[in-house]
């Protein structure tokens, strides 16, 4: 009886939360969702990134257009951060993408409550703060990445992105500032585990994750 009753509460939710998003929202957020999984490189994430700001300035109340929106250009300035000499100051050329980001994000958290996923998006965007400037700004920006991180873990332990970029942290980090490949092999282990029952709310609430675990899964091959 108690899991039927979860069951159907669980179908009224994502049939509340479909009731407040007009057909044509959807539909439009649909087609470019099914690309993020596939998408390489940063002008891919730039123009999807402009699509769905595109979508959000259509539909102003609706804040999973700005979510995405964020989490493409976060996505975007990481890329750049990590060309080259990652340790190198790049600021100049990072910061834009954190700065777009930062806005699209508080939008989003504006119109939509406090989630894991929003967390999420401000970790990235914390990280890419720091890719600006590692040396100078690591202090500044690591902690609060690591603490937007903790805050997404803590809102959903399930979440299997909390993981995925976790798991990016431990491979990229350099072993004498505490990273390890080996424990990142978990992490995303454990990260694609977790993708195994995710379900989103809807169609177009955050699924975004699985190609790059394969990714990464693959270079340990």
């Amino acid at each position: 009886m108690k899991k039927t009753i979860l069951i159907l509460s669980a179908i009224f939710v994502a049939s509340f939360s479909f009731a407040q998003m007009p057909d044509k929202f959807v539909k439009a957020m649909e087609s470019k969702i099914v690309m993020l999984d596939s998408v390489q490189t940063a002008e891919g994430y730039i123009e999807l990134a402009n699509a769905f700001e595109r979508i959000a300035d259509a539909e102003k109340n609706q804040g999973l257009a700005y979510y995405y929106a964020a989490y493409c250009n976060a996505s975007a300035g990481t890329i750049v951060g990590a060309s080259g000499d990652m340790m190198a100051a790049k600021a100049d050329k990072t910061d834009p993408y954190a700065d777009k980001a930062d806005k699209q994000i508080k939008k989003a958290e504006e119109l939509m409550k406090k989630s894991s996923e929003i967390s999420i998006v401000k970790k990235m965007i914390a990280t890419l703060r720091m890719l600006g400037d590692p040396m100078n700004r690591y202090m500044t920006y690591g902690p609060e990445a690591t603490a937007m991180l903790d805050e997404a873990k803590k809102m959903n332990p399930d979440n299997p992105r909390v993981y995925l970029l976790e798991a990016q942290d431990k491979y990229f980090t350099p072993e004498e500032f505490g990273g390890n490949k080996e424990e990142a092999k978990v992490l995303f282990e454990k990260s694609q585990k977790l993708f195994e029952t995710f379900k989103p709310e809807t169609s177009i609430h955050p699924n975004w994750g699985k190609n790059q675990i394969a990714y990464f899964l693959s270079l340990y091959k």
